[in-house]
């Protein structure tokens, strides 16, 4: 019988077991990978006294220090890049191919932060801009704020949980990170990493356990300075509503849409609606779930999607040739299952897939989706809906027809159409010429209306997570 490994918790630098221990599932079959310990409301008490400890020294690191430390831990990630690529293989059920890509851009996530650090400032306050200020100076300094509380989703583990802990760092703060239930393998693995950089005890801690349990002690704990939540809006919307005086910062749900204009480059749009739409089973906040096309090149584009989908290949996460495997358990692949459904009962056509095996559902297309959960709500899952229109400002509307707004594309060769769409768009990106699944790490990345609040990127996070000091002096 095969020995599944315990995956210890991190606090305050010391390795923690419990009682219980909850199964990390191979998302495309069921099988157990791992264990990890199931944290309670004690776990969080302590993982955030150890951080609160460790406060102090990681305000008082110089900034080429923080920077320095970042820079360690992404050689690190470096050096064991194909351990990460399988543990989140295994926990995700990404194909082994997209999780290599994942570390790959994690320390990409850790330069950019630590490039942030080093230059981490205020600025000159003219206070002589009014006769008061006369024979006064005063500048600003930023400074942490402490505890970071961070909440992470099962999509990009390891690169995601990067995105809070690297601008934590960087501004010298400490952070008590519960990762998504099914998936903290990658959290568990990069504290060892973080560990082995030579972080200052209690810089990291990471707990497992119930999620809502979890949650709810972290919001509760007055030693928590800020919230910072990746996941649903049902979610991120409640860490709101009892954060209280917390500082917060939510990236939650999308339905992105894509324009395709008669003047665009259609092959590239094809090729680029077809990874936004499939990559990782469309488990991505920027998949594209919606694609609006003018109707005199729509028949043309559905007939590409086919075309470009028939050589995408089910299978094995583990398998290379991979390029489709499963959703993050059956439940979720049921309910998109539902989801296709309930949209073709109302009408729409389905083009192409819709079938459903244990978790994995193949790459759907359907045309002409009326009134349905797939139209205007966030998937998370392997399906596009096409729509045919013929003027753009119809089509902007449109696409601005839902509670989302994080980021949308437009193909087009016209740049006043592109630049007017851009605008118009009530979005917190747009993509002219691409997709907007389009992301890098050190760009501003956020939404607007029920897809969040604030941005993530390094430099942008740092801003939230620092308090700006003003310090005057009378020459």
């Amino acid at each position: 019988m095969e020995t599944i490994a315990l995956h210890p918790l991190y606090i305050g630098s010391e390795w923690i077991d419990t009682k219980a221990h909850d199964p990390v599932r191979l998302p495309y079959d069921g099988s157990t990978v791992a264990e990890v310990p199931h944290g309670d409301e004690s776990t969080v008490e302590r993982a955030v006294e150890a951080a609160r400890k460790g406060a102090r020294e990681m305000a008082s690191l110089a900034n080429f220090e923080r920077a320095d430390l970042l820079l360690r831990i992404a050689e690190l990630i470096r050096r064991d890049a194909a351990e990460f690529a399988h543990l989140i293989c295994s926990e995700t059920g990404k194909p082994i191919r997209e999780a290599r890509v994942e570390v790959e851009r994690s320390p990409q996530t850790l330069i950019a932060a630590a490039h942030e650090a080093r230059q981490l400032r205020g600025e000159v306050v003219p206070v002589d801009f009014s006769p008061g200020g006369k024979g006064r100076m005063a500048m600003t300094v930023r400074e942490p704020i402490g505890v970071i509380g961070a909440i992470t989703p099962f999509n990009f583990p390891l690169n995601l949980a990067l995105h809070k802990v690297a601008p934590a760092f960087a501004s010298g703060n400490t952070v008590v990170h519960k990762p998504a239930e099914r998936t903290p393998l990658s959290a568990l693995r990069l504290a060892r990493t973080i560990d082995e950089a030579g972080a200052p005890k209690g810089a990291y801690n990471v707990i497992t356990g119930d999620g809502p349990e979890l949650a709810g002690a972290m919001l509760r704990h007055p030693d928590i300075a800020m919230m910072t939540f990746t996941g649903s809006v049902k979610v991120g919307s409640e860490i709101r509503a009892k954060a209280g005086l917390k500082r917060v910062l939510l990236e939650m749900g999308n339905n992105s849409a894509v324009i395709v204009e008669r003047d665009g480059d259609l092959e590239t749009a094809v090729k680029r609606t077809v990874q936004g739409s499939f990559a990782h089973s469309g488990q991505v906040c920027i998949s594209v779930q919606r694609a609006f096309v003018h109707e005199s090149v729509a028949d043309t584009f559905i007939a590409g999607l086919q075309t470009e989908i028939s050589k995408l290949r089910l299978g094995h996460p583990y398998e290379e040739s991979t390029d489709i495997s499963s959703l993050i358990d059956e439940a979720a692949a049921i309910r998109v299952e539902s989801w296709i459904r309930e949209a073709m009962e109302v009408g729409a056509e389905l083009i192409r897939g819709g079938k459903r095996r244990y978790a994995t559902i193949e790459p759907t297309i359907l045309a002409n989706v009326p009134a349905a959960r797939i139209s205007c709500e966030e998937v998370f899952g392997p399906v596009l809906a096409v729509y045919r229109y013929k003027d753009l400002n119809d089509a902007i509307q449109r696409v601005n027809n839902t509670q989302y707004g994080l980021q949308a594309g437009i193909f087009t060769n016209n740049i006043e159409h592109g630049f007017r769409s851009a605008r118009q768009l009530q979005m917190g990106g747009v993509l002219i010429n691409d997709v907007p699944m389009f992301r890098l790490d050190h760009m501003p990345y956020g939404g607007a209306k029920h897809s969040g609040l604030g941005r993530e990127g390094p430099r942008y996070a740092i801003e939230e997570m620092t308090e700006p000091k003003l310090i005057c002096w009378k020459a």
